[in-house]
């Protein structure tokens, strides 16, 4: 059975709503969305013919700031995922404090099936679908599944043209040649990498001697896997959309990243004793950090008896179910929650968002500096609300998350 994504998030929502008894008109509010944007985006192919597709847009709630939020390209696309995933971006944003809400954006597309010009002519279109709804102080895109700092560009340009003067501060993500940030790109992953070391020190186990699985090998599971790999860290189990590898003596990591650059997927990569195998038997390998990094709904009530790790690190948003998540708590595996664990990126696109209005940018040092003291100034306060009231990681960060907007909301009112 299909899992609706923004039904999990409502219930997350729910389910902290008691914990913290909630307002009820607040409770009401936050289940919707502020504003949802469909658009229809004509597009002329390389073989002359037109092609219709399906793009969203959606503002989940802007009351603590404009809307912060990726925007993807995937086949699997609709409004539901896109409208969940915002509501899990104003948590993320209101648990690092950021002045931001949370929004989101997608298009229903199979990029490789597209070429790159049509992917630019996509872009462009679905921009101007959208030009009303974003910018500076409305709502700042920024890269998501299968898009980058190219698509930004394309992006940050139309929205420009329209205006009649270079808005550098619409999008985030961009190339650093035109107001992007350095470090943005491995910012999740770099972030991710910062919070294994917290919860490692908490739990008093040495990362360095982990054995890890790690599902996804796109922006956020090769940062992560690099970075852990070369600190001695066994990864016994890597993924991507064409297949999943395993190895009991563990996958040269840089060997990999070598083979993805070169045939942009691994299913055929078959060094070292490693072998495929099925997504069922991934979810069953005994190791110490499993980190799901690839899309919403990959751990749940199905496979949760089966995974066996000390720590789930969540690289991806809502990997995991609100009831795979009551089996993981039973089980005493620690679950490091997607909008802790992987806020690294949102906060770099903050940095980079006001490194762009005040047209003045900070060295890549400073970046790292500022993402590990914040990120584990949130971690620290998740980490210390959980011990206090004997909850999870989980819902300690959405007990301050949602209770950060929710007082938002208290001292702004309800606009009537």
């Amino acid at each position: 059975m299909e899992i609706n994504p923004y039904e999990v998030a409502k219930k997350q929502l729910a389910i902290v709503a008691k914990e913290i008894n909630l307002d009820p008109n607040i409770h009401e509010r936050l289940k919707y969305c502020q504003r949802i944007l469909t658009v229809s985006i004509p597009i002329i192919m390389d073989n002359g013919s037109l092609q219709m597709f399906e793009g969203h847009r959606v503002h989940h709630s802007l009351v603590k700031g404009p809307g912060k939020g990726g925007i993807r390209y995937s086949k699997n696309v609709n409004l539901n995922e896109v409208k969940a995933l915002a509501m899990w971006m104003t948590w993320k944003t209101s648990l690092l404090k950021l002045p931001l809400g949370g929004a989101k954006g997608g298009i229903k597309v199979d990029v490789k099936k597209l070429s790159k010009a049509e992917l630019e002519r996509l872009t462009r279109r679905y921009t101007v679908e959208i030009i009303n709804f974003i910018g500076p102080d409305k709502d700042i895109p920024a890269p998501d599944m299968n898009t980058d700092s190219q698509t930004m560009a394309w992006l940050m340009d139309v929205y420009s043209m329209h205006k009649g003067v270079t808005v550098p501060g619409v999008v985030t993500g961009k190339p650093v040649e035109i107001g992007g940030s350095l470090g943005r790109s491995t910012a999740t992953g770099t972030g991710l990498f910062f919070i294994a070391e917290a919860i490692c020190l908490k739990m008093g186990l040495n990362l360095s001697e982990m054995t890890v699985a790690i599902q996804g090998f796109g922006k956020v599971g090769k940062v992560i896997a690099e970075k852990l790999y070369n600190i001695g860290c066994k990864i016994i189990a890597i993924s991507d959309s064409s297949a999943i590898l395993y190895s009991e003596d563990g996958i040269n990591i840089n060997e990999l990243m070598q083979w993805k650059d070169k045939y942009k997927e691994i299913k055929d990569y078959k060094k070292n004793s490693v072998q495929n195998i099925s997504n069922m038997d991934f979810f069953k390998l005994k190791c110490d950090i499993l980190i799901p990094a690839a899309t919403e709904n990959q751990i749940t009530k199905e496979n949760a008896e089966e995974i066996d790790c000390k720590i789930i690190l969540e690289g991806a948003n809502g990997p995991t179910t609100p009831d795979a998540d009551e089996i993981l708590k039973n089980k005493g595996i620690t679950v490091v929650p997607d909008i802790l664990a992987n806020s690294g990126g949102v906060l770099v696109s903050y940095f980079e968002y006001i490194q762009d209005i005040n047209a003045y940018f900070w060295d890549l040092e400073r970046i790292n500096k500022e993402l590990k003291r914040v990120l584990l100034k949130a971690f620290e306060d998740v980490y210390t609300l959980s011990q206090e009231r004997k909850v999870t990681l989980r819902m300690a960060a959405y007990v301050l998350a949602v209770s950060g907007v929710a007082e938002a909301i208290k001292l702004r009112g309800h606009y009537p």
